[in-house]
């Protein structure tokens, strides 16, 4: 509905009317931009689910996404800079810090795939059939395997670490060979080393017929690896795009993404890969339209 109201202009001041004008030129501006920049991780990249949705949503919206898949770690100091506009990361102690320092909002934890233990079919460490992980790193540590790590301060990485602290033990060269790489590519190195390495199982199974290494370990509730949005704050950083954001955020959490995420794999690699946990609160379509245009 439209309401139409009178404005006494008579005294009001030129400054006044500088102030709407510019409020009214800032709003043009952000319904007139239709690109965004997304900071993920390469795991949702090199699975491919990444670019189903962002297709459909593009399709949808009209928005045109900029995605910049990297480890978790840079993804966050990505939005640290106000170089993004939307984060979709994995690793929740950054994640709340991020938060709580005033450079994100609205973090939505949203979907989940779990790590595993990958390995060589000989399995020198003796690891195959060990279910808790510290149990498993320190059989390697012991036997002095190969293990490769991404190095990456990803949130695979950062997970690797906090196992390695639990087990007590500091793994260090020539045995322990860090990468610096991402997931896929990591899994790729420790193929060709015949090393152990921590992946999400996502990525094994999108790689599982282009590599010899197998599950060792799996299973432990430590493993589970949980995703998050978050929008870059647009009080910190008045550039962002924060109403392309919110579209995007909003897209990826409704029912209907819901729906895609959990069949995406099933018929290429025989699994699924990821598991879409938010409950939207409607069936009804998310409109993906600049929000700003929509009457309420």
């Amino acid at each position: 509905m439209n309401h139409r109201v009178q404005v006494p202009w008579r005294g009001i001041g030129i400054a006044a009317v500088a102030v709407a004008a510019t409020i009214a030129c800032m709003a043009c501006r952000a319904a007139e931009n239709r690109e965004l920049i997304l900071a993920t991780t390469t795991s949702v990249q090199d699975t491919g689910l990444l670019d189903v949705l962002l297709d459909l949503f593009t399709k949808e919206s009209g928005y045109t996404v900029k995605p910049i898949a990297v480890g978790t770690g840079q993804a966050i100091e990505l939005g640290r800079k106000g170089s993004a506009d939307i984060l979709w990361v994995h690793s929740p102690d950054d994640e709340l810090q991020f938060v709580a320092e005033g450079y994100g909002t609205n973090r939505v934890s949203f979907m989940h795939n779990v790590f595993v233990l990958l390995g060589p079919t000989g399995d020198p460490a003796r690891v195959r059939g060990t279910s808790a992980i510290t149990n498993a790193f320190r059989k390697i540590a012991e036997a002095k395997s190969p293990f490769v790590s991404r190095g990456d301060q990803s949130g695979t990485h950062k997970k690797e670490l906090k196992i390695w602290k639990q087990t007590g033990i500091t793994p260090a060269a020539p045995w322990y060979i860090e990468v610096g790489q991402g997931m896929a590519q990591t899994v790729h190195v420790a193929n060709e080393k015949q090393a152990y390495c921590l992946a999400d199982r996502s990525t094994q199974l999108s790689l599982r017929k282009m590599i010899q290494l197998g599950i060792v370990s799996e299973g432990d509730p430590a493993l589970r690896n949980v995703y998050s949005l978050i929008l870059v704050n647009p009080v910190k950083f008045p550039k962002v795009n924060a109403i392309g954001a919110r579209a995007l955020q909003d897209f990826l959490l409704s029912a209907r993404t819901k729906k895609i995420v959990e069949e995406f794999g099933k018929e290429k690699h025989g699994a699924q890969l990821f598991y879409h946990d938010y409950e939207a609160p409607g069936e009804e379509e998310v409109n993906v339209q600049c929000p700003m245009l929509i009457a309420k």
